[in-house]
């Protein structure tokens, strides 16, 4: 899932896409707006990306590195893309754990995988990001698609991450980021604050959630800011590639 960033201001607010809310009810409003979209969330994943969200986990998952016996941590995994093709690369001697903080996208999760007949070498967790339940040097690798934005404290959360990795172990958050393409901003707006709204209420029912999710993009670091929040929280070798435009960026960092 996703989070902001911590203001820890005499009022400590934060927010909630384009709204400021108390930090400590952020996560409940996050919660909420997950619940509602979890039932339609894969099936809305095609229709607002016209299919190209498939592309962007693939190639996180071809640059991943990921071999036979490795351990796997997929965050705010929600409905198990990721999950699903590291069970199939880490094969009886490998480990993968899918875990998210909201267990309607994890139950969700859990029973597609289990429809597809993926067990043994998989666990399910839920956990916040920010305080993950796992001992120190666990994981050879930690990927969170499209869930930072929606994280409360994502200083907490990385720093949270590192601790779990084991050395020479790896980050990688595919996320939403800034359009470095002349022009793009224009087109991107009124797909996401026009399009993508009416694509909720007609698919889902739901048009304020998917208003947050485009709202929340807006919210959250560009490339290079993330990217130092990456090296504040211990990770070295840190980079990003940008994906259609910028639109979305993988970023990587390792702990040595």
């Amino acid at each position: 899932m996703s989070q902001s960033t911590h203001n820890t201001n005499d009022t400590d607010t934060t927010h909630f896409g384009y709204e400021q809310v108390a930090t400590d009810e952020k996560q409940g409003k996050v919660s909420e707006v997950f619940h509602s979209v979890a039932d339609k969330y894969d099936v809305m994943n095609d229709l607002m990306s016209a299919g190209v969200h498939r592309l962007w986990k693939r190639y996180t998952i071809e640059t991943s590195g990921a071999k036979k016996g490795d351990t796997i941590l997929d965050l705010a995994g929600g409905t198990g893309d990721l999950a699903i093709k590291f069970t199939r690369i880490v094969g009886p001697t490998g480990k993968v754990t899918l875990s998210d903080i909201n267990p309607s996208m994890l139950e969700n999760g859990r029973k597609r995988l289990t429809d597809m007949g993926i067990a043994g070498n998989i666990e399910y967790v839920e956990a916040n990001a920010e305080n993950l339940p796992f001992e120190d040097n666990t994981y050879n690798i930690t990927t969170m698609a499209f869930g930072l934005r929606n994280v409360t404290d994502k200083a907490a959360a990385l720093r949270s991450i590192y601790r779990c990795l084991k050395p020479g172990g790896k980050l990688m958050v595919l996320e939403f980021s800034k359009p470095v393409v002349p022009g793009l901003n224009t087109i991107y707006d009124a797909y996401s604050f026009k399009l993508l709204p009416l694509i909720g209420k007609i698919v889902a029912n739901d048009e304020e959630s998917y208003r947050y999710l485009a709202e929340s993009i807006r919210m959250h670091p560009d490339q290079e800011t993330l990217k130092g929040m990456f090296e504040e929280a211990g990770f070295e070798k840190c980079s990003y590639h940008n994906m259609t435009g910028g639109i979305v960026a993988l970023h990587i960092g390792y702990k040595f």
